[in-house]
């Protein structure tokens, strides 16, 4: 499978404690709700802005239209066709033919190795020109708060109250905590990205033919997950040699706290979760990588390693290392999020032709504890200059996609995607086809828009799959694109996700990065990462934690947790 093919399972994502709600729709002239100042037009009407007390700026069409410039990180799988680029393609096109919004690119960098964050801090050092509207993923958040304390970019609270659609306002709402990170003084400073919830949440996927020919069940606490890992390794079902067989396939290259090959719940087994802030038992937060259970869940990965039940090479592999023994039919499981059983799991009956993977639920440590990450609901944030001219543009453009394209009726415009011929394609019969049937291939043209995935709501996706499991045929966007685009299991492993929704802990630390964090997370993390590496290759003791520990704290650690906890106590 392409790569960018593999693009299309990230989207998937679910919610069901969200359920609550209908997320009607609404048009663009619904999205101010401002009070009226004096010579405005009747009340309720929107108003652009304080300038203008005669006319609503904000149009559901420019005439004439309207320019505002950006810039963009060019995703290296990202393709085009008919000779676009992302300067001037079907999205560009389809903003000023609909909306008379005129969108202008500074400049463009294919993002490799943060190449679109480093260009972004150069052009702000440097005094160049910034956009009007830039859209910054986690990746590069850094750089996102760096700006928004700059002062170049708005305070988007505003703008939000006054022209966002009942749609993008409801799909906020479902977690308030998306403006933590992007807002100074009560000012809400950026406009998050929403994504769908759970969407790196994980399950284990277990080869389900191995069990069988071994007549075991799915393990249900570490203790049976061990039994099963060495009869994978040493009676392996298809005959591999035991040196051939990677019984769990983890990774931690970068971080014990991932989307795949995840390590983090062996630790969530011993009650923590490494490299987030989670609640302790009085209610305040701690960094999880020095909680005592760490110790626990380094011995284990330290005995397994020995074992050779986790790949020898753990502490270099990456995400996409972890699916390469799984594909090869040489993985036992692999933990990951529940839509991957499209990609990349259903590649391996390639090499292994009877191979049979199953979602199963993450097993309980020695107590009885289950602990995984939770997955926030944005991956990004969205800055609007304070130079900007019509800043109420850019809501037609983004109230237009929430309210037609995130969750569509059927029969709608943007019922079956974007661009016909694009990211979507009909038969004769007015049926979806595949992705990978689509002539002149598939284009993830998604990713053409001002904001990246063009509008979430976080709830949407797992109502979509929750109708797939219960048996309903698929009438939405999103029921007939997880039909026909994602793999067979995914709405069944949906449920498997839901099963164990208490056991999901995100993150609790959302807010903007914290003074002693600019200037020490980066030596806490190094220490951590060689500590841990070193303990579980046995090049020091498992007593090194304790000293680790110590230094964490009096390194930086301690004033970095009063930190997070004054921020904790002033939104809670």
């Amino acid at each position: 499978m392409s790569a960018m093919k593999r693009k299309r399972w990230l989207p998937l994502l679910c919610m069901s404690m969200l359920l609550a709600g209908s997320l009607a729709g609404c048009s663009g002239n619904n999205a101010a709700n401002s009070k009226d100042t004096a010579g405005d037009k009747a009340a309720g009407e929107a108003t652009a802005n304080t300038a203008s007390n005669s006319e609503n700026a904000y149009k559901d069409k420019y005439d004439p239209e309207v320019t505002f410039t950006t810039a963009w990180g060019v995703d290296p799988e990202l393709k085009f066709k008919n000779g676009e680029s992302i300067e001037n393609n079907v999205a560009t096109k389809w903003a000023k033919e609909k909306f008379g919004i005129n969108i202008k690119s500074l400049w463009s960098i294919t993002d490799t190795n943060g190449a679109f964050g480093t260009k972004l801090r150069l052009s702000m050092s440097s005094g160049q020109d910034m956009p009007d509207v830039v859209t910054i993923g986690t990746a590069d958040n850094t750089i996102a708060q760096d700006l928004i304390d700059s002062g170049m970019y708005a305070d988007v609270g505003t703008l939000f109250d006054k022209y966002a659609s009942d749609t993008w306002k409801e799909a906020m709402a479902q977690d308030p905590n998306v403006w933590n990170q992007y807002s100074r003084d009560g000012k809400r400073m950026g406009l998050p990205v929403l994504d769908y919830a759970y969407n790196h949440d994980y399950i284990l996927w277990i080869r389900q033919d191995w069990l069988d020919k071994l007549n075991m069940q799915a393990p249900k606490t570490i203790d049976e997950l061990e039994k099963v890992m060495d009869a994978f390794k040493n009676q392996n079902p298809d005959g591999l040699a035991p040196d051939k067989v990677t019984p769990l396939s983890i990774g931690f290259k970068t971080t014990m706290n991932t989307w795949m090959g995840d390590p983090s719940w062996i630790f969530g087994a011993y009650g923590t979760l490494p490299q987030q802030w989670n609640l302790d038992a009085d209610g305040k937060l701690e960094y999880g990588s020095v909680n005592a259970g760490m110790k626990q869940g380094l011995e284990k990965l330290k005995e397994w390693l020995a074992k050779g039940y986790i790949p020898q090479e753990a502490a270099l592999w990456d995400e996409n290392k972890t699916a390469e023994p799984a594909v090869a039919g040489t993985a036992g499981i692999l933990p990951g999020p529940y839509w991957m059983s499209g990609w990349p799991l259903q590649d391996t009956v390639k090499n292994s032709p009877d191979a049979v993977w199953a979602p199963i639920e993450i097993p309980a440590g020695p107590d009885g504890k289950v602990m995984r990450h939770g997955t926030q609901f944005t991956n990004g944030v969205t800055l609007i200059s304070t130079k900007m001219k019509n800043p109420e543009a850019f809501f037609t453009y983004q109230n237009y996609l929430f309210d037609n394209f995130a969750n569509p009726t059927p029969g709608s415009e943007l019922d079956n995607g974007l661009f016909a011929g694009y990211d979507y394609e009909l038969d004769a019969n007015g049926k979806m086809i595949e992705n990978d049937k689509i002539a002149g291939g598939y284009v993830n043209s998604v990713r053409y828009m001002l904001v990246r995935d063009g509008a979430r709501i976080p709830d949407a996706q797992m109502k979509a799959l929750l109708n797939l499991a219960d048996g309903a045929e698929p009438t939405t966007r999103l029921e007939k694109d997880v039909a026909v685009n994602y793999g067979k299991d995914t709405p069944a492993a949906a449920k498997v996700l839901l099963a164990q929704e208490d056991k999901s802990f995100k993150n609790m630390f959302t807010g903007p990065t914290t003074e002693t964090m600019k200037s020490k997370m980066d030596y806490l993390n190094k220490i951590e990462n060689q500590t841990f590496n070193e303990i579980i290759y046995g090049n020091k003791p498992l007593d090194a934690f304790d000293s680790f520990v110590a230094t964490w704290k009096s390194g930086g650690g301690d004033q970095i947790t009063k930190e997070v906890n004054e921020w904790y106590d002033s939104v809670k």
